[in-house]
């Protein structure tokens, strides 16, 4: 298993790493959509906020050599599910056929007031 860590994403905020590679494998933690550069949740709605999460993970599968074709599973938790069609909008801009299997969620809460993180498990 070996950690992976970019600055093009943000830092972990507790004691996990932002994705672990094990074997061909990469599981990249979820995504708040908090901009690298600022620190802070990206600016605007659902879909600017969803488009930097998945940003993130972009770039994080990026620092393992990967890109979001090699995406096979993806899990979207938001804390409003009206906002399931506009998150949909955004997704359709980093994936193509064949799509990667997905869950959607809708949760009472998401660290630090985020409305909306993403996990991904890519192969290579």
């Amino acid at each position: 298993m070996k950690a992976l860590s970019t600055t093009a994403a943000p830092a972990a905020i507790g004691p996990y790493s932002q994705a672990v590679m094990a074997g061909d494998t990469v599981y990249v933690s979820g995504q708040l959509p908090i901009n690298p550069a600022t620190g802070e949740f990206a600016e605007g709605g659902i879909k600017d906020l969803a488009r930097q999460s998945l940003n993130n993970i972009k770039n994080i599968l990026a620092e393992a050599g990967m890109t979001m074709q090699q995406v096979v599973k993806v899990t979207v938790l938001m804390t409003d599910m009206a906002d399931f069609a506009a998150v949909n909008e955004v997704y359709a801009e980093f994936f193509t056929a064949p799509y990667p299997a997905r869950s959607a969620f809708a949760v009472a809460a998401l660290p630090k007031g985020g409305a909306i993180e993403i996990e991904a498990i890519a192969v290579k």
